[in-house]
Protein backbone atom coordinates (compact mmCIF):
# COMPACT_ATOMS: atom_id res chain seq x y z
CA UNK A 1 0.00 0.00 0.00
CA UNK A 2 1.22 3.48 -0.79
CA UNK A 3 1.64 6.06 1.94
CA UNK A 4 -1.78 7.16 3.22
CA UNK A 5 -2.52 10.51 4.85
CA UNK A 6 -5.05 11.22 7.58
CA UNK A 7 -7.60 14.02 7.08
CA UNK A 8 -9.66 15.71 9.79
CA UNK A 9 -12.08 18.62 9.45
CA UNK A 10 -13.12 20.50 12.59
CA UNK A 11 -15.06 23.63 13.55
CA UNK A 12 -13.58 27.00 14.46
CA UNK A 13 -15.15 30.41 15.00
CA UNK A 14 -12.17 32.50 13.85
CA UNK A 15 -9.78 31.60 11.02
CA UNK A 16 -7.03 33.99 12.19
CA UNK A 17 -7.12 32.52 15.71
CA UNK A 18 -7.00 29.01 14.24
CA UNK A 19 -3.91 29.91 12.22
CA UNK A 20 -2.30 31.50 15.29
CA UNK A 21 -2.82 28.34 17.36
CA UNK A 22 -2.08 25.69 14.74
CA UNK A 23 0.58 27.43 12.63
CA UNK A 24 2.33 29.75 15.07
CA UNK A 25 1.69 27.54 18.10
CA UNK A 26 1.94 23.93 16.91
CA UNK A 27 4.09 24.63 13.86
CA UNK A 28 1.65 23.50 11.16
CA UNK A 29 2.29 24.86 7.70
CA UNK A 30 -0.65 26.66 6.12
CA UNK A 31 -2.00 25.55 2.75
CA UNK A 32 -4.98 26.89 0.88
CA UNK A 33 -7.28 29.22 2.72
CA UNK A 34 -10.25 31.46 2.22
CA UNK A 35 -12.61 33.40 4.48
CA UNK A 36 -14.32 30.18 5.64
CA UNK A 37 -11.58 27.52 5.79
CA UNK A 38 -7.88 26.90 6.13
CA UNK A 39 -5.88 23.76 5.35
CA UNK A 40 -3.13 22.92 7.83
CA UNK A 41 -0.29 20.40 7.59
CA UNK A 42 0.15 18.65 10.96
CA UNK A 43 3.21 16.43 10.59
CA UNK A 44 2.15 15.42 7.07
CA UNK A 45 -1.55 15.01 7.83
CA UNK A 46 -4.30 17.31 6.59
CA UNK A 47 -6.36 19.29 9.06
CA UNK A 48 -9.07 21.57 7.73
CA UNK A 49 -10.47 24.25 10.01
CA UNK A 50 -13.96 25.26 8.88
CA UNK A 51 -15.63 28.43 10.10
CA UNK A 52 -18.89 28.00 11.98
CA UNK A 53 -21.20 30.56 13.49
CA UNK A 54 -22.58 28.04 15.97
CA UNK A 55 -21.60 28.32 19.61
CA UNK A 56 -18.81 25.88 20.39
CA UNK A 57 -18.93 24.49 23.91
CA UNK A 58 -16.25 22.61 25.81
CA UNK A 59 -16.56 18.89 26.50
CA UNK A 60 -16.75 17.82 30.13
CA UNK A 61 -13.55 15.79 29.75
CA UNK A 62 -11.26 14.17 27.18
CA UNK A 63 -13.94 11.65 26.22
CA UNK A 64 -15.64 10.99 23.93
CA UNK A 65 -13.81 13.16 21.38
CA UNK A 66 -10.25 14.27 20.80
CA UNK A 67 -7.64 13.87 18.09
CA UNK A 68 -3.87 13.95 17.93
CA UNK A 69 -0.66 12.18 17.04
CA UNK A 70 1.37 9.22 18.22
CA UNK A 71 5.07 9.93 17.92
CA UNK A 72 7.44 7.09 17.13
CA UNK A 73 10.38 9.06 18.53
CA UNK A 74 10.37 10.20 22.16
CA UNK A 75 12.58 13.16 21.29
CA UNK A 76 10.02 14.35 18.71
CA UNK A 77 7.29 14.12 21.39
CA UNK A 78 9.51 16.09 23.78
CA UNK A 79 10.21 18.70 21.08
CA UNK A 80 6.49 19.32 20.56
CA UNK A 81 5.94 19.43 24.32
CA UNK A 82 8.68 22.07 24.64
CA UNK A 83 7.25 24.08 21.75
CA UNK A 84 3.76 24.02 23.28
CA UNK A 85 5.15 25.17 26.62
CA UNK A 86 7.30 27.90 25.07
CA UNK A 87 4.41 29.19 22.94
CA UNK A 88 2.05 29.27 25.92
CA UNK A 89 -0.48 26.88 24.41
CA UNK A 90 -3.31 25.82 26.69
CA UNK A 91 -2.74 22.43 28.30
CA UNK A 92 -5.96 20.55 29.01
CA UNK A 93 -3.92 17.82 30.75
CA UNK A 94 -0.29 18.22 31.71
CA UNK A 95 2.30 15.73 30.49
CA UNK A 96 2.16 12.42 32.33
CA UNK A 97 2.90 8.74 32.10
CA UNK A 98 0.12 6.18 31.74
CA UNK A 99 0.34 2.49 32.58
CA UNK A 100 3.90 2.68 33.88
CA UNK A 101 5.62 -0.71 33.94
CA UNK A 102 3.17 -2.33 31.52
CA UNK A 103 3.70 -2.94 27.79
CA UNK A 104 1.09 -0.17 27.36
CA UNK A 105 3.30 2.47 29.01
CA UNK A 106 3.19 5.81 27.25
CA UNK A 107 3.71 9.51 27.75
CA UNK A 108 0.83 11.84 26.93
CA UNK A 109 -0.39 15.41 27.12
CA UNK A 110 -3.54 17.16 25.93
CA UNK A 111 -3.88 20.62 24.43
CA UNK A 112 -7.06 22.64 23.94
CA UNK A 113 -7.35 24.99 21.00
CA UNK A 114 -9.29 28.29 21.26
CA UNK A 115 -12.42 26.48 20.00
CA UNK A 116 -12.45 23.71 22.64
CA UNK A 117 -11.04 21.06 20.29
CA UNK A 118 -8.88 18.68 22.34
CA UNK A 119 -5.66 17.16 21.01
CA UNK A 120 -3.64 14.35 22.54
CA UNK A 121 0.02 13.75 21.78
CA UNK A 122 1.51 10.38 22.77
CA UNK A 123 4.73 8.43 22.74
CA UNK A 124 4.59 4.68 23.52
CA UNK A 125 7.56 3.00 25.19
CA UNK A 126 6.69 -0.15 23.21
CA UNK A 127 5.41 0.28 19.66
CA UNK A 128 3.47 -2.98 20.01
CA UNK A 129 0.97 -1.13 22.23
CA UNK A 130 -0.15 1.19 19.42
CA UNK A 131 -2.39 -1.46 17.84
CA UNK A 132 -1.57 -4.62 19.77
CA UNK A 133 -1.29 -5.97 23.30
CA UNK A 134 -4.92 -7.15 22.98
CA UNK A 135 -4.69 -9.15 26.21
CA UNK A 136 -4.83 -5.83 28.07
CA UNK A 137 -8.09 -3.91 28.34
CA UNK A 138 -6.79 -0.52 29.50
CA UNK A 139 -7.52 2.30 27.07
CA UNK A 140 -6.81 5.89 28.08
CA UNK A 141 -7.83 7.06 31.52
CA UNK A 142 -10.85 4.78 31.52
CA UNK A 143 -9.03 1.61 32.48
Amino acid sequence: MNHVLFHLAFPVTDIAAAKAFYADGLGCSVGRENANSVILNLYGHQLVAHLTHETLTPQKGIYPRHFGLIFTSESDWEDLLSRAQQRGLKFYQSPKYRFTGLPLEHRTFFLEDPFHNLMEFKYYAHASAIFGEAEYTQIGDRA
